[in-house]
């Protein structure tokens, strides 16, 4: 069986005194209040998946900015664990801020969508945050995005910054309902010419592609011909999305079997390993 490393989960501390809640906005996710996973039951559920590796994202919608314990979980399990921090890429303090965070942990998130402080008028491209950007270009942090529907934003940003690695979480959450040859989902694919972007094939794509006309053995083969099997990294979004992570591990393994296994080999485990684990011996 095809080997896996989790690029997107996030674990929730019991300890709300040592970790107090702040999340972006002042509202706190459903998700981390009513199914919260500390690090240490997240690495007994990837023993359960067979999940060799994680990387834990920071949970904006219950700690904010506050990235501790995503770096204390990596911190006492490097073995198993990488860590991808937040910032307020607008503040002026963000270089600095990224400087920190940067010495502790592999990769930087922006979060302007799908969260309980979600801004109409966020803008990715805000030039107040270029030089966020720019630091975490020179710290050679991969940077997460997640957004929607904000394409030509994103475009601009892989113009400005052409040496940035960019992971776009969920792959924006494109609209496939359409089904193929996935006409909706063009401002997605024509993005596919800028060679530093990369995906996050998660349990949202996962499920959307079996919903209107869309299809798992169509709509991935697309995204596969579009980008390449070697820039798509699967995420689980566990436990954000609901289920076990073995289920949700099944799930995407099941929506992806009619790839060659060359192609399942990049997206659960070798692009993965190229982003955030380089010096994992390949066996």
């Amino acid at each position: 069986m095809t080997r896996a490393i989790d690029t997107h989960a996030h674990v929730i501390s019991s300890d709300t005194a040592r970790y107090p809640r702040d999340p972006l906005g002042g509202e706190q996710s459903g998700w981390s209040r009513e199914r919260p996973v500390s690090f240490e039951k997240m690495i007994a559920a990837m023993d359960e998946a067979g999940v060799a590796k994680t990387v834990l994202v920071q949970a904006s919608t219950c700690y904010g900015h506050d990235n501790s314990y995503v770096a204390d979980a990596v911190a006492a399990h490097p073995d198993r664990f990488a860590g991808v921090f937040s910032v307020d890429v607008l503040a002026p303090d963000a270089p600095e801020r990224i400087r920190h965070w940067a010495g502790k942990l592999r990769g930087m998130r922006v979060f302007i969508a799908g969260h309980t402080a979600a801004s109409k008028d966020a803008r990715l491209d805000d030039p107040r945050a270029f030089p966020a950007w720019q630091q975490a270009v020179e710290a050679g942090l991969s940077i997460c995005v997640q957004m929607r529907g904000t394409y030509a934003q994103l475009d601009a940003m892989l113009e400005r910054f052409p040496k940035a690695r960019v992971l776009l979480d969920h792959m924006g959450r494109p609209s496939i309902a359409d089904g193929a040859p996935y006409l909706d989902a063009a401002p997605l694919f024509e993005l596919a010419r800028h060679k530093n972007l990369f995906l996050k094939l998660t349990t949202h794509n996962v499920r959307e592609s079996r919903e209107g006309k869309a299809a798992p053995e169509t709509f991935f083969a697309r995204v596969v011909k579009e980008f390449g099997a070697s820039r798509i990294a699967w995420g689980s979004n566990y436990p954000a999305s609901e289920g076990t992570l073995a289920v949700l591990l099944a799930d995407a393994r099941e929506a992806l079997a009619s790839l060659p296994k060359e192609y399942q080999e990049w997206i659960f485990f070798r692009t993965a390993k190229t982003l955030y684990y380089p010096a994992l011996v390949d066996r």
